[in-house]
């Protein structure tokens, strides 16, 4: 039997952002289990890489599986970069590199306490939002490719499996509004993660990082 735990942020507690009736994340994906598994959702809507550590607590027994997706709100708290002024383009880079080196502290140190627990786990990247204005859409796909640099390093250190979400929510459609998934893409998400789950070989006798995208994997 599997209990798959879901930590992080609103890519898995979007129950607010969607439709009344709709199915949240965590609600599709006690739908596609198979008999005798199980899901609990410890993520919390609005959590940034600090505030995992407060959701492992009280973890289930029998927890077998671990997903994390965070770092979606670690970016949104420097949004007011967009908006600062410089005077060349060192300068701009100077100010997104101490954003990375912040962040790569804050994530590293979380996925050692979430790793700590010695279950099987997996890691998202952060997904490209869909904002309406193209030049901001612009900015913050290069924005986050900071962070993501960071999370894709960090699947590939501890030879973690990883969820590109980047490329499994491709659509308009995958979304309710310009950061937060839609029923669509809740559906898409949770393929991937059931794919992860079952696909997980704890016998291998060496960890090695494969690539979860829309339906494929790349090892």
């Amino acid at each position: 039997m599997q209990h798959i735990i879901l930590l992080g942020d609103s890519i898995f507690d979007n129950a607010a952002y969607i439709q009344q009736g709709e199915p949240d994340v965590i609600q599709q994906l006690r739908r596609k289990l198979s008999e005798g598994w199980k899901a609990t959702l410890k993520a919390i809507d609005g959590s940034s890489t600090d505030h995992v550590e407060g959701q492992l607590e009280e973890l289930p027994k029998d927890a077998s599986f671990l997903i994390v997706s965070v770092g979606g709100n670690d970016a949104l708290d420097h949004i007011n970069i967009f908006n600062e002024s410089a005077k060349s383009a060192a300068q701009v880079l100077q100010r997104l590199a101490d954003i990375q080196e912040e962040f790569q502290r804050s994530y590293h140190s979380m996925l050692r306490t979430v790793l700590s627990y010695g279950l099987p786990t997996a890691i998202c990247s952060i997904y490209y939002p869909r904002f309406l204005d193209p030049v901001i859409q612009r900015m913050a796909v290069v924005a986050l490719s900071i962070f993501n640099d960071c999370i894709i390093r960090e699947a590939f250190t501890f030879g973690l499996p990883l969820i590109d979400l980047r490329l499994i929510c491709n659509e308009d459609k995958d979304y309710s509004n310009p950061i937060e998934p839609s029923v669509h893409g809740g559906e898409k998400i949770n393929n991937a993660i059931l794919q992860v789950v079952k696909e997980f070989d704890s016998r291998s006798p060496k960890a090695r990082t494969v690539v979860y995208t829309n339906g494929n994997k790349l090892e």
